[in-house]
């Protein structure tokens, strides 16, 4: 596996761009230079993130979601 996590990457195991290896090996995420551990989902080449709203539930009964723009900057916890 690379040394750089994926340009985007999402927890929801519906997701087409979800990475079960990927969140294994354990993705923390900067945002706008501050650390953030509620991220559902993020593109680094789009510059956004999705931080999930307290314990909301949509109407599908997925985590309610806020999806801010800035700079993205993923990293594996385990390097």
């Amino acid at each position: 596996m690379s040394d750089a996590p994926p340009d985007r990457l999402s927890v929801d195991p519906d997701s087409p761009f979800h990475d079960a290896k990927a969140l294994e090996r354990g993705v923390g995420v900067r945002f706008r230079g501050v650390e953030k551990n509620n991220v559902e989902e993020y593109c680094v080449s789009e510059g956004w993130v999705r931080l999930a709203v307290g314990n909301t539930l949509d109407r599908r009964g997925k985590q309610l979601t806020i999806k801010y723009s800035g700079p993205v900057e993923p990293y594996f916890k385990d390097a």
